[in-house]
């Protein structure tokens, strides 16, 4: 297959930077080599951005902005296999997974697109008499920077949005896996969306990056990522006050209580950490259980995780891929190693042997509160699981951590789960199940996982400006 080597960039704006091979971690060869951006190059996208704002996009009307991205769906769509398997050569994520996250993508873009016509303002009674209205306007120019383990998903979460609202959007894919970004790049001159309002940016992340927020064109930057780097950007950030959307780290608990529906807690528990082999900042890989279910639990969830089937992820009956790096796994196998060598009882975890970077998932029994594979984000296929007694005592351990991002609580106890999700610190919770992103629901975090939402029509409303205007009587 075909892939990308040119970044879709504004008219007479050329790719200049060093030429990125991309590593296929099935494999742990370069399959393919794309053309990078310098950040030399940045000052000529946003002001070409900035201008494509200023003379064609954001006076485009709502029903044609809609259109545009209905087609750019349509595009998605029939290009959904190319998109997967771009993504699966680069992150090693399996194929079926890959394929129906592009066709997520394209669901994304029919929501925004449905979207525009409900981004109004309102009209308020003041106490001077007249009219006072208010407008939604976009920002201008807005950049969203993107990671590796869901590149083309999270690249439609904030793509799709920062368009619909009428803004002009320089997308900064991660190094490792740019070219799902580079297709929807090329698929969006193919829908007709005129030049200069999406360009899409692969190079060196930190150099680019520095260059977008500090940019003074730039009016926001949506980013996600590591908690480490997010602070990074929210400081270069305040320099001209851009605003920032952020959604970071995750350590997120799952807690189990003794009443829950046990089978289904613990069959369904190995999915919440292991899927995109655990590398997922909503990944529930701190399991809080209630005694005396807790045996019974750490015995279902082995059974169901030694049932993963790991393997090649090209292959559509594989479930787990590869790690995207050597580099992380061996920091999975780190943790792994310390924990064994810390008397705890691990499960799994061992290499499947083979090319690539492999990793059976890991389960970490009798962790202690202070345990660094209980509280570190390790971003690989490792559960780490504690008992419990009581209800207060599961909520002070869930929150026990600078993190917020997701979590499950599982109960047959309405009122219990009304409680419990109420003081639990996160910004999505998930009752009996793990579903944490909805295309129609914000998606976010509290404390150290973040600020401001992805998705939903809250998404919609932090790409615009709101403006009051008052009519005198």
């Amino acid at each position: 297959m075909t892939f990308p080597s040119t970044p879709v960039l504004a008219a007479g704006i050329i790719a200049d930077g060093p030429r990125q091979p991309l590593t296929d971690p099935a494999h742990g060869t370069v399959f393919h080599e794309a053309a990078t951006v310098s950040a030399g190059r940045i000052d000529a996208c946003v002001r070409a951005a900035r201008t494509a704002f200023e003379k064609d996009w954001r006076d485009v009307t709502p029903s044609q902005r809609a259109a545009l991205l209905h087609k750019l769906a349509d595009l998605i769509e029939r290009n959904a296999e190319v998109i997967g398997e771009a993504e699966t050569r680069s992150m090693g994520k399996p194929i079926s997974a890959s394929i129906g996250e592009a066709k997520g993508g394209a669901g994304c873009f029919r929501y925004y697109a449905g979207a525009i016509a409900h981004l109004s303002g309102e009209t308020i009674p003041v106490s001077r008499g007249g009219l006072d209205i208010t407008l939604r306007q976009p920002l201008g120019v807005v950049a969203c920077i993107v990671p590796w383990n869901f590149p083309f998903a999270i690249a439609c979460w904030k793509v799709a949005p920062a368009l619909a609202a009428g803004n002009c959007v320089l997308l900064k894919p991660a190094s490792l896996s740019p070219l799902g970004a580079m297709v929807l790049g090329e698929l969006a001159r193919e829908a007709g969306i005129p030049d200069g309002v999406l360009q899409v940016l692969p190079g060196a992340g930190s150099a680019l990056g520095d260059a977008l927020v500090t940019h003074p064109l730039v009016r926001k930057v949506s980013f996600t990522g590591s908690t480490e780097i997010g602070s990074h950007v929210m400081k270069l950030a305040a320099a001209d006050l851009t605003r920032v959307s952020l959604e970071l780290g995750g350590k997120s608990p799952n807690i189990v209580f003794s009443d829950a529906d046990l089978e289904k807690a613990a069959d369904s528990a190995p999915w919440s950490v292991f899927d995109n082999t655990g590398q997922d900042c909503c990944a529930r890989s701190r399991i809080l259980v209630q005694r005396p279910a807790d045996r019974d639990f750490a015995e279902r969830f082995t059974a169901a995780m030694a049932a993963m089937k790991v393997g090649d992820p090209m292959d559509p009956a594989t479930e787990l891929g590869p790690l995207v790096t050597a580099r992380q796994r061996d920091i999975s196998e780190d943790y792994i190693a310390r924990a064994r060598a810390a008397g705890r009882t691990v499960h799994g975890g061992s290499r499947p042997g083979g090319a690539g970077w492999f990793l059976n998932p890991a389960l970490i029994l009798d962790c202690a509160a202070e345990d660094a594979w209980w509280n570190d984000e390790i971003f690989g296929p490792v559960a780490s699981l504690r008992a419990f007694d009581d209800e207060a005592t599961a909520i002070g351990e869930a929150n026990d951590t600078p993190y917020g991002l997701s979590g499950s609580i599982w109960t047959r106890d309405l009122q219990r789960a009304v409680r419990v999700s109420r003081q639990v610190e996160a910004g999505v919770i998930s009752i009996n199940c793990h579903n944490s992103v909805h295309t129609e629901a914000p998606f976010g975090g509290f404390k150290q996982s973040g600020l401001g939402r992805d998705l939903g029509m809250a998404s919609l409303h932090g790409y615009t400006e709101l403006k009051n205007i008052y009519f005198a009587p």
